[in-house]
């Protein structure tokens, strides 16, 4: 029974992290990134492939320590920005 004054927002932390409702890995991913994830995909996954860019450039000067950090960032960003439009592809319409 809601009125038209009760407010029926989610209270506290655990309950703004779970609104919108989302199922099972998409937890993971902030809300306010979820609400945009066409946006934040494409810029992972140009992150990603400016960080490779970055890690190739190191290999060709041989700092090997600082290739593996860059293409290791490049790899997890790439693989993110892949999840979050394949998220958005497989998600509902939004209205």
């Amino acid at each position: 029974m809601n009125a038209p004054d009760d407010n029926t927002a989610a209270k506290g932390p655990r309950g703004w992290w779970a609104s919108p409702p989302r199922p099972g890995m998409q937890r993971f991913i902030n809300p306010w990134e979820y609400s945009h994830l066409r946006a934040f995909g494409v810029t992972r996954i140009f992150g990603g492939s400016a960080a490779a860019a970055a890690g190739v450039v190191c290999l060709a000067y041989g700092v090997h320590g600082w290739a593996a950090f860059f293409l290791v960032i490049g790899a997890l960003n790439l693989g993110g920005g892949y999840w979050y439009l394949t998220v958005d592809r497989s998600a509902p319409a939004r209205t």
